[in-house]
C-alpha cells in the first residue's frame, strides 16, 4: 500500500523494502473494523432486501443496502472519509491512488464482452457439442457440461469470463425454467467452487495463482501437473454429484426451443468478438490497453446492433464497484493477516487459508502469503490450494463471484441471494476440493 504523507511525517509508518507496515495506527484498526462490518453486511443483504418490501416508504434505501455489489464500496467510502477527517484529505487521496484497481477494471471489461450475444452464442454451441458426448438425458448432460467444462475453460479465458458465460447459460437454460430454490443454491455453490478451482490449470487465469506465479516460478507445466489434474477431478466430481442429487428434477425440465434465425450470429461477427476477448485476456495486466480495446469494442457493437443484446454495463459496473471497495478495504488488513499466515505450518495453513478465504479475497490472501520470507514449498502449495478451494464459500471469496451474483440474483426469491444459504450449500463442494488437493 502507499504510505500516506501525513502519517509518515507523524512517524506512525515503518518501511520494510517496498512494503509499508503500519504500527500502532488507528487508521489500520478502523480499516479492520469497517472490513468486519462489510463482511457482516454481506450476510445481512437478504434482510435489507426483505425490509425494502415491508417498508415501501424507505424501499430505495433498503434496496440499496441489500445490493451485495454495493456493500464493500459503501464501507470503503466510510474508510476514506474516516482517513480524511482523522488525518487529512491528502492522506485519503494518497491511499486511494496507491491502490491497484486493474482487477476491477478487467472484470468489468471481460464481463461486458463475455456477456454479449455472439460470445454467448458461440459458448452455447460448444456446450451443445460437448453435451452430445455425454450418455445421459439432455437436461442432465447439459447441466453437467455447464458446471464442468465451462469452469475449466476459465484456465484459458480467465475465471471472470468463465463465470460470466456459465452464469448466463445456466440462467437461460435452468434458472428461468422454474427450478427449485434448493437446486438454485446448490448450482450456484458448485459454480462458484468449480470456477475458483477450475482456473488453476494455467498460471494466469486464477487471481490467487496470478499473485504468486511469477515470484515463485510457477509456469504452465507446474500448474497443470501439481494443481490442474486435481482441480479437474474435483470439478467433475462436484458437477456429477449435484446432477445426480437433483437428477429427477433435471430430467423433467423442458428442452428450450431452437434458436430463431433472428438470433443466429454470423461467423465473422463471432470471430471479431473472440478477438476482442482474447486481446483483453492477453493484456489483462495493462489497463490502458484493454480499456482502449474495450472502447473500440463498444464502437463495433454500435455498428452491428442487430447482432447484439443489451450490453451488461450496469452489472459490470456494480461488480467493478464491489471489487474496488474490496481493494480499498483489503489494503488495511495486511497488519494482521500476514503475521497470521506466517505463523502457520503447512497443514494448518491449508485449513486457515480455506477458512480465511471466506472473509477476504483469496487473491489478497495469497499475495500476503507471498510476502512471507523463506516460505517452504509445502507451505506455498497449502496456501494456494486452500485459497482456491475456499473460493466458493462467499461472494467475497473469489473475484469472479460478484459477477455470478449480479447475473443470477434476479432468479431468486425477492431477487436476492441469501449468503448464509450459499455458504451452507458450498460446504460440500468445498470439501470435495479440499480432499482432492490434500490427498491426490
Amino acid at each position: 500500500m502507499t504510505m500516506p504523507l501525513a502519517c509518515a511525517r507523524a512517524g506512525r509508518w515503518k518501511n520494510y523494502g517496498m512494503h509499508n507496515i503500519v504500527t500502532d495506527n488507528p487508521i489500520q484498526y478502523a480499516g479492520t473494523a469497517l472490513f468486519g462490518l462489510a463482511v457482516l453486511h454481506t450476510f445481512a443483504t437478504k434482510a435489507f432486501d426483505h425490509l425494502s418490501h415491508r417498508h415501501p416508504r424507505h424501499a430505495g434505501l433498503f434496496h440499496l443496502l441489500g445490493e451485495v455489489e454495493v456493500v464493500f464500496g459503501f464501507w470503503a467510502l466510510a474508510l476514506v472519509l474516516f482517513m480524511a477527517f482523522f488525518d487529512a484529505p491528502q492522506t485519503a487521496i494518497n491511499y486511494v491512488e496507491g491502490q491497484n484497481f486493474t482487477e476491477p477494471l478487467f472484470v468489468f471489461v471481460i464481463l461486458v464482452i463475455a456477456g454479449t450475444r455472439p460470445i454467448l452464442y458461440f459458448a452455447k454451441l460448444l456446450v451443445d457439442q460437448a453435451t452430445r458426448l455425454v450418455p445421459l438425458v439432455e437436461p442432465v448432460a447439459y447441466y453437467i457440461v455447464c458446471l464442468a467444462l465451462v469452469p475449466l475453460l476459465g484456465s484459458f479465458i480467465t475465471e471472470p469470463a468463465a463465470m460470466a458465460l456459465a452464469a448466463l447459460i445456466l440462467r437461460d437454460r435452468y434458472y428461468r425454467n422454474g427450478i427449485s430454490q434448493r437446486l438454485k443454491y446448490a448450482t450456484l455453490a458448485v459454480l462458484f467452487v468449480n470456477v475458483s478451482i477450475g482456473g488453476v490449470l494455467t498460471p494466469y487465469a486464477a487471481p490467487p495463482v496470478l499473485m504468486v506465479a511469477s515470484k515463485w516460478g510457477w509456469n504452465i507445466g507446474f500448474m497443470a501437473s501439481v494443481f490442474g489434474w486435481k482441480a479437474a477431478i474435483a470439478v467433475l466430481l462436484n458437477a456429477l454429484s449435484v446432477a445426480w442429487l437433483f437428477r429427477n428434477e433435471l430430467r423433467h425440465l423442458a428442452k428450450p426451443a431452437p434458436t430463431s434465425d433472428a438470433k443466429v450470429v454470423p461467423a465473422p461477427v463471432i470471430a471479431i468478438h473472440l478477438l476482442f476477448l482474447a486481446g483483453t485476456v492477453v493484456f489483462s495486466h495493462h489497463p490502458v490497453i484493454f480499456v482502449g480495446l474495450f472502447l473500440f469494442f463498444l464502437g463495433f457493437t454500435e455498428a452491428y446492433q442487430k447482432y447484439q443484446d443489451t450490453l451488461m454495463l450496469r452489472e459490470g459496473l456494480l461488480v467493478a464497484f464491489f471489487l474496488a471497495g474490496l481493494v480499498v478495504l483489503g489494503g488495511q488488513q495486511k497488519w494482521w493477516l500476514q503475521p497470521l499466515l506466517a505463523g502457520m505450518d503447512s497443514t494448518v495453513l491449508f485449513a486457515g487459508a480455506t477458512l480465511l478465504t471466506a472473509i477476504t479475497d483469496n487473491a489478497a490472501l495469497t499475495y500476503l502469503g507471498s510476502l512471507v520470507e523463506g516460505i517452504s514449498d509445502p507451505a506455498k502449495y497449502a496456501l494456494v490450494a486452500g485459497a482456491v478451494a475456499g473460493g466458493g464459500l462467499t461472494v467475497i471469496a473469489n473475484a469472479p463471484n460478484p459477477a455470478g451474483f449480479a447475473i443470477l440474483s434476479e432468479c431468486f426469491d425477492e431477487q436476492a441471494i441469501n449468503p448464509v444459504l450459499l455458504l451452507v450449500a458450498a460446504l460440500a463442494p468445498t470439501a470435495v476440493a479440499v480432499l482432492c488437493f490434500m490427498f491426490l
